[in-house]
C-alpha cells in the first residue's frame, strides 16, 4: 500500500479544519471561563451586599461587654493569687510552730496569725505575719520553746512573751502568751 498523497487544496483544507477545530475549543474554553468569571461576580456582588447590610453594633456591643469581663476576671484572678499566697506562708508559718512545740512537749492552747502586710526590713520589702499564741507546759519545756522559735525560724523572732508561772500544784503548769513575726521575701512583688 502505498500512503496518501494529499494536494496543496487538500492540505490546506485539512490545515485550515484544524485551526477551527482548534479555534472552536478555545471559544468552547473561554465562555466557560467567561461563564464562572459572571457567576463568581454576582456570587461577590451579593456577598459584599449582605455584609455592607449586616448591623455589627449587637456584636460590638457584646465585644465591649467581654472586654470587661475579661477586665474583671483577669483582677479577680490576681486577688485570689495573692490570697492563695497569704494562705500559703500561714499554713507553712503555723505548720513550723507546731512543729516547734511538739519538740518541746509544749501544748499549744490558742494560735491565730495576721494578714500579710508588706513591711520593709533592712531596706528590703518582705511580706510580715504576725503569730499570736497561749501556750501550755512545764516552766523549762516553755523556756526551751521559745528559745527553739527563734532558732527555727530563720527570718522570724519572737517580739514579746508573758510567762505566767502557776505554784507546783496547778494540773495546768505554766502558761505563756507569745507574739512572734515572721518575714517572708518572695522576689519583687
Amino acid at each position: 500500500m502505498k500512503g496518501f498523497k494529499f494536494s496543496k487544496v487538500g492540505l490546506l483544507i485539512l490545515a485550515a479544519g484544524a485551526f477551527i477545530v482548534v479555534l472552536a475549543g478555545l471559544g468552547i474554553t473561554r465562555y466557560g471561563q467567561i461563564s464562572e468569571q459572571d457567576t463568581l461576580s454576582g456570587e461577590l456582588s451579593l456577598s459584599e451586599i449582605r455584609l455592607n447590610n449586616m448591623d455589627i453594633n449587637p456584636y460590638q456591643l457584646q465585644l465591649v461587654e467581654l472586654q470587661e469581663q475579661l477586665k474583671d476576671s483577669e483582677s479577680q484572678l490576681e486577688e485570689a493569687k495573692s490570697r492563695l499566697i497569704q494562705t500559703v506562708i500561714s499554713v507553712d508559718v503555723t505548720d513550723k510552730f507546731y512543729e516547734v512545740a511538739s519538740y518541746h512537749n509544749v501544748i499549744i492552747d490558742n494560735l491565730s496569725t495576721t494578714k500579710n502586710q508588706t513591711s520593709t526590713y533592712e531596706d528590703v520589702t518582705c511580706l510580715l505575719i504576725t503569730i499570736n499564741a497561749a501556750v501550755t507546759g512545764d516552766l523549762s519545756h516553755i523556756i526551751d520553746f521559745i528559745a527553739g522559735l527563734n532558732d527555727n525560724f530563720d527570718t522570724g523572732f519572737v517580739q514579746s512573751t508573758q510567762i505566767a508561772i502557776e505554784d507546783d500544784t496547778a494540773e495546768d503548769g505554766t502558761t505563756a502568751n507569745i507574739m512572734m513575726v515572721v518575714y517572708t521575701y518572695e522576689g519583687s512583688q
